[in-house]
């Protein structure tokens, strides 16, 4: 018997998806405000999808999928993002016709295999959203607004913002010859990882985890001495709108963002206390995927965050609501007799928009009280032979234990009111 869930999965059970549904539900509300609209997409694709659109070398693409070949003999991926499956729907679904910005978010399940840790688990839930069709940096400053909406709507504070320009692929050619110049005598200082990275992408060495702390690093050239006019006037209006919004940022010119498809901005927010796995939210601008995936060339930028790593730093600082399990009613059936009268009553009490229940075991009053306690009900309606005789229910307040007789008939209308 397998009692055991695989490892880096995890049960969301019934004492915590009320905290998911309190979450989705400010996302929801959130993306209505600022007009995003929620896509959702199947939760495994073609592999070929996330290889070109996700960029093969990447950590991601060669450690961290979970592909396998189906019975069709197709190599199919379990989504390890939702960047690249929404592109694919985009263009799929020939949304660019409807409207020359499109706005799209979504919630879901993702998957990468990788060692699992506190708020980084192998199945792991995330929500993002996705501004395709403009090349506007106030369309990049509107989706940090809403990452930082979010997460400050939520109660985090000290949050703390930081920003970049990759530039585009002419700026970047410029600047992985300096790269690879800067970091050629380095090399067997380097993790094995970077040295592997140092022809394929020498631009993520300044995002590895382990060489991120070696004393040189700070030295690295910066991308932003390379950027072309385009690109550097897109960061500096970027940079003037987040300020004319009153958002607070760094600049943090070794910020690559670990993904291919980055072009121009890319950002990143921290909340601090939760120590070293402190990013909580995520993105950039991808002018050149939809292009890569087959479509007409087309600007676009989004971030995501991971539900888990947010839920995380929620509940270490009590910023969830206080979690309420009480019912309306329940009703205490004592007899063969009351038991079909009493299903009878809860399911007229369900019908009106009340949240009832009973118990169907047979045990004593005393028994069927303290599950009603143990509920949190806000009444109990005792049914008994005498009860039936008369036509009527004891319907008692569980908060002071007053009781009265009350009409079968009116006690839905006497909860009610």
């Amino acid at each position: 018997m397998l009692t055991n869930a695989p490892r880096g999965t995890k049960d969301i059970l019934p004492d915590t998806v009320g905290d998911w549904n309190y979450v989705e539900g400010e996302i929801r509300e959130l993306c209505r405000r600022f007009g995003y609209s929620e896509i959702r997409t199947p939760i495994f694709e073609h592999t070929e999808l996330f290889q070109r659109g996700i960029g093969e070398g990447t950590d991601v693409v060669d450690k961290e999928m979970y592909t396998f070949t189906d019975r069709g003999d197709r190599s199919i991926t379990l989504r390890p993002e939702n960047t690249a499956s929404a592109v694919r729907a985009y263009l799929q679904n020939k949304l660019y016709a409807e409207s020359n910005l499109v706005k799209l978010f979504y919630i879901g399940s993702m998957f990468r295999y990788d060692r699992p840790q506190a708020g980084r688990m192998r199945e792991f839930h995330q929500f993002g959203v996705e501004a395709l069709g403009e090349a506007n940096p106030a369309v990049d400053a509107e989706v940090i607004l809403l990452a930082m909406s979010l997460l400050e709507g939520l109660g985090l504070k000290d949050l703390e913002l930081s920003i970049n320009s990759v530039g585009c692929p002419n700026c970047r050619s410029r600047y992985r010859t300096m790269l690879q110049d800067f970091f050629r005598d380095k090399l067997d200082d380097l993790c094995e990882d970077c040295r592997s990275r140092f022809d394929r992408s020498p631009l993520r060495i300044l995002d590895c985890k382990k060489d991120s702390d070696k004393p040189y690093m700070a030295d690295a050239p910066k991308i932003t001495d390379c950027l072309c006019e385009e690109c550097s006037g897109h960061f500096a209006k970027l940079q003037e709108y987040l300020t004319n919004a009153g958002i607070s940022f760094q600049h943090d010119p070794r910020l690559v963002r670990g993904l291919d498809y980055y072009t121009k901005t890319a950002f990143e927010i921290k909340y601090p206390p939760l120590g070293a796995q402190s990013a909580v939210a995520g993105g950039g601008r991808y002018d050149g995927l939809i292009e890569e995936m087959g479509g007409s060339p087309t600007p676009a930028v989004g971030f995501a965050t991971g539900l888990e790593r947010l839920l995380l730093a929620l509940e270490s600082q009590n910023l969830l609501p206080e979690k309420s399990r009480s019912v309306d009613a329940y009703v205490v059936a004592l007899g063969e007799a009351a038991q079909s009268e009493g299903f009878k009553l809860l399911n007229q009490l369900r019908s009106a928009g009340l949240s009832a229940a009973m118990d169907f075991a047979g045990r004593s009053m005393k028994a069927q009280m303290k599950q009603a306690n143990k509920l949190g009900a806000r009444y109990a309606l005792i049914l008994g032979d005498d009860e039936i005789a008369e036509g009527v229910v004891m319907l008692r307040s569980m908060s002071d234990s007053q009781q009265e007789k009350v009409a079968i008939s009116g006690v839905i209308g006497k909860i009610k009111a």
